[in-house]
C-alpha cells in the first residue's frame, strides 16, 4: 500500500506492510515455512546472486518482511530487520558496527542483560566499553576515543527515568562520524522516533510494546538510511572495502543503505536470530493497535504516579511526568504524547516495604516484563539489578524499597484501588508538629 508522507501513525500501523503478500488476505498470512521453492536453476541463482525474493526464511519471509515494513515506516527510518528477541536486536546492532580492538561508549543507566552483554560477551571478542552518564554531555564527548564505533543509550533510563538528549549525544556523534544507536523500547514509535532527532539506529524489543499481549518474543532494528561513507567510511571498513572475493563494497552496492543492508544481509542471518514467522505475525497483530494502547498506559502510569507522590508510604516517584522529575522539562520536550508507563518508586519502608507490596497486589501482576496491556511490578535491586554494586544500584535510582511499575490498560480506580490495599501495613511519614 503506498502511503503519504501525510498519513497519520495510527493509519500506518494498521495498513503499512500488505505490498510483499497476494493481494486477496486481508488479514496477514502466516508463511510458517522454512524454505520456499524455486521454479527452476535460473530462478535459484538469481536469488542467491541479487537477493531478491524468499528462499530461506533464516533469510527473508513474506510475514517478517511485512511486519519489517510497517516498523520502518513507524519509526521514520529506510529499513527495519525483525529478529527473535530485543537481546538479539542490540547484540546484531553493536556487531554490525564494532569488531576486536573497538570500543563503543554507553550511557550507564541500561537493561541489565545488555550490559551484561558489553562487559562479559562482547569484552571477550575485543570489544571495550566505557560507561558514562546519559545526562553528561560532555562524559560522552571526552570518552570517544579514535576507536569509538558506536554511542548507545535508552530514550528512558531503567529505572531512574532520565531522559536521553537524543539530538545533543548524536550531534557529539556526529562529529567524529559515530552512529548513536538508541534502544527506544519504553517510548515505541507512538510516542518517541529518534531517528528524527539525529539517532543512526533504533533498536527495541518486540516483546514488549509493540507486541503489547506479553505472548511472545522478538526484537527489530531500524536503520535510518543515511551511512556517509566519506564522513564515517574510516571507522567502518567493512561497509567501504571490496569482499574478500574482491567484489563490489556495501557502500558501492547499496550508498546510504549500506549499513542497514549489511545488518540484513551480513550481521542476522549470519549470527542466525531469525524470528519464527508465527511470532512476527503476533507481533504485527499487537502493533496494529499500539498507539491505542501506549495512549492508555501513559495516561494511567501519570495517574498512578500522581497519587503515589501524595502517599505517606512513598518517598520518591521518578516518573518523567511528574513536575518533581528532574527530567521533566527534557521530557516535555521529546515526548508529546505521553511519558510512557515505566517508572519506580521508593517506599520509606525499605525492603520489608517492597516485599509486602509485591506480594499483596492482587491486580498488578508480579513478574519480570514490562509493555504489557496488564500493569505488572518488579523489585529491581533482588531481580534486575542484583549484578550491580550498592552504589551502581544508587546511581540508576534503586534501592532496597524500590519497586518497578508497568502500568496497563486497566481502569484506573481499579488500579488505585489495588494499590491502596497493598500499601496497608507499610510506614507512613511522620507528620511534622505545627507549633501554634
Amino acid at each position: 500500500m503506498a502511503t503519504g508522507t501525510h498519513t497519520g501513525f495510527s493509519t500506518r500501523q494498521v495498513h503499512v506492510g500488505s505490498s510483499t503478500v497476494p493481494a486477496s488476505p486481508r488479514a496477514l498470512p502466516i508463511y510458517l515455512t522454512a524454505g520456499f521453492t524455486f521454479d527452476d536453476l535460473e530462478h535459484s541463482a538469481e536469488h542467491f546472486g541479487t537477493g531478491t525474493g524468499f528462499g530461506y526464511t533464516r533469510t527473508g519471509n513474506p510475514t517478517v518482511q511485512a511486519v519489517e515494513e510497517r516498523l520502518a515506516s513507524l519509526e521514520g527510518g529506510d529499513q527495519a530487520v525483525l529478529v527473535s528477541s530485543g537481546q538479539a536486536a542490540v547484540t546484531v546492532a553493536l556487531l554490525a558496527l564494532a569488531g576486536a580492538g573497538d570500543h563503543v561508549v554507553v550511557s550507564e543507566h541500561i537493561y541489565e542483560g545488555t550490559r551484561g552483554l558489553l562487559l562479559d560477551n562482547l569484552a571477550r571478542l575485543g570489544v571495550e566499553t566505557t560507561f558514562v552518564d546519559t545526562s553528561d554531555l560532555s562524559a560522552w564527548r571526552d570518552a570517544i576515543t579514535p576507536r569509538t564505533k558506536a554511542l548507545f543509550a535508552e530514550t528512558l533510563s531503567n529505572a531512574r527515568n532520565d531522559v536521553l538528549d537524543i539530538a545533543a549525544v548524536s550531534a557529539i556523534g556526529r562529529e567524529r562520524g559515530i552512529p548513536l544507536v538508541v534502544d527506544s523500547t519504553f517510548t515505541t514509535p507512538y510516542l518517541l522516533r529518534p531517528i528524527e532527532h539525529g539517532a543512526a539506529i533504533v533498536v527495541h524489543s518486540a516483546s514488549k510494546f509493540l507486541a503489547g499481549q506479553g505472548a511472545v518474543l522478538g526484537g527489530v532494528i531500524v536503520d535510518d538510511g543515511r551511512f556517509d561513507a566519506a564522513a564515517s567510511g574510516h571507522l567502518f571498513p567493512h561497509l567501504v572495502q571490496t569482499d574478500r572475493l574482491g567484489g563490489t563494497s556495501y557502500a558501492e552496492k547499496h550508498g546510504p543503505r549500506a549499513r542497514g543492508a549489511y545488518i540484513r544481509e551480513s550481521v542476522a542471518p549470519r549470527f542466525g536470530p531469525a524470528p519464527s514467522p508465527l511470532n512476527a505475525f503476533l507481533i504485527g497483530q499487537g502493533i496494529e493497535t499500539l498507539s491505542l494502547r501506549v495512549e492508555r498506559q501513559s495516561a494511567n502510569a501519570l495517574a498512578v504516579a500522581r497519587w503515589l507522590e501524595q502517599r505517606p508510604e512513598v518517598e520518591r516517584v521518578d516518573h518523567v511526568g511528574l513536575a518533581s522529575h528532574r527530567h521533566h522539562a527534557l521530557g516535555a520536550r521529546y515526548l508529546t504524547r505521553g511519558t510512557g508507563s515505566v517508572f519506580t518508586v521508593t517506599l520509606r519502608g525499605g525492603l520489608e516495604a517492597a516485599r509486602h507490596l509485591v506480594q499483596s497486589v492482587r491486580v498488578i501482576t508480579h513478574m519480570t516484563h514490562l509493555g504489557d496491556v496488564r500493569s505488572l511490578v518488579l523489585h529491581p535491586q533482588s531481580t534486575s539489578h542484583t549484578a550491580r554494586t550498592v552504589e551502581e544500584r544508587e546511581r540508576a535510582g534503586v534501592f532496597p524499597g524500590t519497586v518497578r511499575f508497568s502500568i496497563g490498560i486497566e481502569d484506573i480506580d481499579d488500579l488505585l484501588a489495588d494499590l491502596e490495599q497493598a500499601l496497608v501495613g507499610i510506614p507512613v511519614a511522620e507528620r511534622e508538629t505545627v507549633v501554634l
